[in-house]
C-alpha cells in the first residue's frame, strides 16, 4: 500500500494567508535556516517578523546567505538570554502577537515567558503536535510531547482543554479526545488509567468543555474502529480520535517521533496556554512544517480576537 499525504495543512495555510500577517518575534534567529525561514514566510505574507537578537550576527548571516532584510525590523540585544527576555516583553506589551523559537533552547524561551506575569494565564502551558499522518483520515493532535514531563491530573486537565480550544479555533466543532494508556480498562496499579477515567468524568461534569473525552484507551483502539470493535469497546471516541492525550512526555515524544519517522507523518506544532502562541521550530523541520506552524499561530491569534479586537480565552 502506498501512503500519501493528504495535504491537510494546505487548507489552514490558505485560511491564514487570507488574514493580515501577524507580527511575530523570531527569538535569536542566528542560523541560516531560521533566518531564511523568517524571510520566506514574510515574502509569503504569512507573518511580519521582528528579529530579536545580536544585530551584527543577524546581518552577517543574512549577507553570507544572500538574504534581504529590507523591511524587517530588528530588536538588537546581546545574546540569547536577552533575546528571550526582550521577546517576552514585546509579547506582553502587545507589540507582537506571537513568539517563534530561533537558535536557542526551548527552556530558555519558555522560562522568559513564565517569568512574565502578563503572559501567564490560569492555564498550564502545553505543546500540541498537529500531525498529518498518511494512514489516518484527518489531522491528529498529540499532546503533550514537549513541555510537561510528568503531569498530574489537574495539569492534564489544562493540557486537554488547551488542545480542545485550539482545535475548535481551527473549526473542529466537537473534538474527540482519546486519553491514552497501555490498556483500555481501569487498573489501580496503573495511574495513567485512573487519570484517564477521572478526565472522562470531568468532561461529563463540565470541568472539561467543548469535546467528547473518553479513556483509558490504548493507542490501537483510539485510532482504529476495527481494533475498538474487536475488543467490544462502546465509545463515541474510539477509532475516531482528533486528540491523543498521552500520559507523560516520554510516551508522547516517542509516539510523535515514531509517527514522523516510521509513518512518514508531518508534525507542525505550537505551545498553548500563554497569552500568545509560541512556535517551537526544530532545525530538522522541513519548510512545510514551519509554514504550517506559523499558519496555526496566525489562526490562533485570529480566533482570540472578538468583534472589537478583544481577546477571548482560546488557549
Amino acid at each position: 500500500m502506498t501512503l500519501r499525504h493528504h495535504g491537510r495543512y494546505e487548507a489552514f495555510i490558505e485560511r491564514a494567508l487570507r488574514l493580515p500577517p501577524t507580527r511575530i518575534a523570531v527569538v535569536h534567529p542566528c542560523s541560516t535556516d531560521i533566518l531564511r525561514s523568517a524571510v520566506e514566510l514574510k515574502e509569503m505574507g504569512l507573518l511580519q517578523p521582528v528579529l530579536v537578537g545580536p544585530e551584527y550576527k543577524i546581518r552577517a548571516i543574512a549577507e553570507a546567505a544572500e538574504l534581504s532584510l529590507a523591511g524587517i525590523e530588528i530588536e538588537p540585544v546581546e545574546h540569547s538570554h536577552a533575546a528571550a527576555a526582550r521577546a517576552a516583553e514585546l509579547a506582553a506589551s502587545g507589540a507582537v502577537g506571537g513568539l517563534m523559537k530561533g537558535s536557542l533552547h526551548s527552556d530558555e524561551l519558555l522560562s522568559a515567558v513564565i517569568a512574565s506575569p502578563r503572559l501567564r494565564t490560569e492555564r498550564r502551558m502545553s505543546h500540541v503536535y498537529v500531525m498529518d499522518v498518511p494512514a489516518y483520515d484527518k489531522l491528529l493532535v498529540v499532546t503533550d510531547a514537549a513541555i510537561n514531563i510528568l503531569p498530574d491530573l489537574d495539569q492534564k486537565r489544562d493540557i486537554c482543554q488547551n488542545a480542545i480550544d485550539f482545535l475548535r479555533s481551527l473549526g473542529v466543532e466537537t473534538p474527540r479526545v482519546a486519553v491514552l494508556a497501555a490498556v483500555e480498562t481501569v487498573n489501580s496499579k496503573m495511574p495513567s488509567t485512573l487519570d484517564a477515567a477521572a478526565l472522562t468524568v470531568m468532561a461529563a461534569r463540565g470541568q472539561i468543555r467543548g469535546a467528547l473525552v473518553d479513556g483509558p484507551l490504548a493507542f490501537d483502539n483510539a485510532i482504529s474502529v476495527e481494533a475498538a470493535r474487536a475488543k467490544s469497546i462502546v465509545s463515541n471516541v474510539a477509532g475516531e480520535a482528533d486528540i491523543l492525550l498521552v500520559p507523560d512526555l516520554e510516551a508522547g515524544n516517542m509516539l510523535a517521533k515514531q509517527l514522523i519517522y516510521f509513518a512518514d507523518a508531518d508534525a507542525a506544532g505550537l505551545v498553548l496556554g500563554a497569552r500568545v502562541p509560541i512556535i517551537l521550530t526544530s532545525r530538522a523541520d522541513p519548510a512545510k512544517v514551519r509554514t504550517a506552524s506559523v499558519a496555526l499561530a496566525r489562526l490562533t491569534v485570529a480566533a482570540r480576537l472578538g468583534a472589537h479586537g478583544e481577546t477571548r480565552d482560546i488557549a
